[in-house]
C-alpha cells in the first residue's frame, strides 16, 4: 500500500514507529510514563469516535451535576 492510501491510523502508526526508530533514547520516560499511566491517544483509539464522544458527554455531564451539589 502507498503512503497515498493509508489511513490516518497507519500514517499514525508510522510516525511513531519512524520517530522511536529516529531517537530511541529520548523515548525512554515517554515509554515508563506510558507504561504506567497510559495515555489519552491509546485510550481515544480503542473506543473509537462513538466511544470517545460518549466519553466526554459523560465527563461534561458529572462536571456539570458536581458543580450543582457541591458548590
Amino acid at each position: 500500500m502507498s503512503r497515498n492510501q493509508e489511513s490516518p491510523e497507519e500514517r499514525q502508526e508510522r510516525m511513531r514507529q519512524e520517530e522511536l526508530r529516529n531517537n530511541p533514547g529520548g523515548n525512554i520516560s515517554d515509554s515508563l510514563n506510558r507504561a504506567s499511566h497510559g495515555s489519552a491517544a491509546d485510550l481515544a483509539n480503542g473506543f473509537g469516535w462513538k466511544g470517545t464522544g460518549i466519553l466526554i458527554i459523560v465527563l461534561v455531564v458529572a462536571f456539570f451535576v458536581y458543580a450543582l451539589f457541591f458548590n
